[in-house]
């Protein structure tokens, strides 16, 4: 079975041109198929702040109306995703930049409204409707291997945003650690395929502060455990929870670790890895 590589990188990747202009050099120099799966970083907040449209989040979750979807797929679909293009051709990869309605490569379902429960000790329970809005949520379907397959075997490198759809006409906003999880995922029955999470950390640190305290490897019985002692927290719970869920349905392995360490952190000899 052939291998493939599938590499994610996070805005503070994006947001610096030196440290992009190095990635991608790197990201050339990794020998066989491989994917990469970007986000936008600053560049959509800092365009709405312009036009007077300010980023909504609850529980550190983008809340997608339609004004935010016009820029998020502008600067994801737009101005990264192409500039990531234009970069990697002039590195010698052929890259060609996807959104999930190009070849009808990522189907989502478009999140529920939910209505959250909070109660404080002793008084009255209170229900919050929160509407994500224009947010797209993946499942064991969503993704069309074959598709991608047949761009990669043609020598294509594929660069996907973060920007899907519904079938139905309607894009959306999808969070990229689960657009990389759930690719890797679906090319998991072609290839063997490896996972590559990419952030400004070593890895997962026993202290956040101290870069030497990396995690080498989480086995998932472990996880609980790391949330609970505070280890893990924040935006890394969602990150570690895809890389489970990629680890339990077929990814042979899953990294995290430093964007500027790449070549290692894709063998394994950087950065955290995850064991089922």
């Amino acid at each position: 079975m052939k291998q493939l590589t599938i590499i994610k990188i996070g805005g503070n990747v994006i947001d610096n041109s030196e440290n992009l202009h190095q990635f991608l050099l790197d990201f050339t120099s990794l020998p066989g198929d491989k994917i990469l799966v970007h986000g936008g970083g600053k560049i959509a907040t800092e365009l709405g702040e312009s036009l007077g449209i300010e980023a909504k989040m609850v529980e550190g979750r983008r809340i997608t109306d339609i004004e935010t979807l016009r820029i998020v797929t502008m600067v994801y679909a737009g101005l990264i995703n192409k500039n990531m293009v234009a970069q990697l051709q002039a590195k010698g990869s052929n890259a060609i930049g996807l959104t999930g309605a190009d070849g009808n490569i990522i189907k989502a379902k478009k999140r529920p409204v939910i209505t959250k429960t909070y109660g404080l000790e002793g008084g009255p329970m209170a229900g919050a409707v929160i509407d994500y809005g224009f947010v797209g949520d993946l499942d064991e379907n969503s993704v069309s291997a074959n598709t991608l397959g047949t761009l990669l075997n043609a020598g294509f490198v594929p660069v996907l945003c973060a920007i899907t759809h519904d079938g139905d006409t309607q894009l959306l906003n999808t969070n990229a650690d689960t657009i990389a999880s759930s690719v890797a995922v679906a090319m998991s029955n072609l290839y063997e395929t490896r996972l590559v999470y990419c952030f400004e950390k070593k890895g997962v640190l026993r202290d956040v502060n101290d870069d030497a305290s990396v995690v080498r490897e989480i086995k998932a019985d472990e996880f609980e455990g790391l949330k609970a002692d505070g280890t893990v927290q924040g935006g890394m719970i969602p990150k570690l929870h895809n890389a489970f869920e990629a680890i339990k349905k077929g990814v042979s392995a899953v990294y995290i670790g430093k964007a500027d360490e790449l070549a290692e952190l894709a063998e394994g000899t950087f950065g955290t890895k995850m064991l089922k």
